[in-house]
């Protein structure tokens, strides 16, 4: 019995030191050498203070600001830590409840808007974490941040169109605007 059980611990080990220590230090120094700003979260900075990421929402609710995507992750929004979808089902009234109340706090923030909402304004992400918005989203939202900063639609237009990001390669996924990015672009006065 010791004859085979110490080839087994032998390859553990082995197995242990390679898997556990050797491929983690290679992948994360190559991932710190070619990404760097990636591997580290891709985080936003502001006057040496970081403000988020790249990667995870924001809960946006004054008006002044564009709004992001809504968050399913609980207690909190944008609650990494509890990363996932409602799993509410198209038939679910808890799902058409929350997409009725969202619709109404859109209406309530802006009532002279009589564009269709977009979806992305009213439904969550699978992941409940979504830095972004759809150009048209941005759009919807325009023109009452314009005059909640007293600033021309024109010009807060022209910011979301600098601050959106095409599709990855040219191929995949769809136009995007990072909704953070775009907010602190706001308070920099449009830079």
């Amino acid at each position: 019995m010791l004859k085979e059980l110490k080839p087994a611990l032998a390859l553990l080990a082995l197995l242990t030191v390679i898997t556990g220590g050797l491929y983690p230090l290679i992948v994360t120094g190559i991932a710190q050498g070619v990404f760097p700003h990636q591997a580290n979260g891709s985080l936003i900075e502001r006057d040496g203070k970081v403000v988020g990421s790249e990667l995870i929402g924001q809960p946006f609710t004054d008006p002044k600001y564009f709004w992001g995507r809504p968050s399913a992750t609980g207690p909190m929004p944008y609650n990494a830590a509890a990363s996932s979808g409602s799993n509410l089902g198209p038939l679910n009234p808890a799902l058409a409840d929350a997409v009725k109340s969202r619709i109404a706090a859109l209406k309530a923030a802006d009532p002279d808007n009589t564009a269709p909402i977009p979806v992305d304004l009213v439904t969550t992400s699978a992941s409940g974490l979504d830095p972004h918005i759809s150009p048209a989203a941005a759009e919807y939202q325009a023109g009452r941040v314009a005059r909640s900063r007293g600033l021309d639609a024109a010009a807060v237009r022209a910011l979301v169109t600098r601050h959106t990001e095409d599709r990855q390669l040219g191929v995949l996924g769809e136009p995007r605007v990072n909704v953070l990015a775009l907010n602190l672009a706001l308070d920099a006065g449009g830079r």
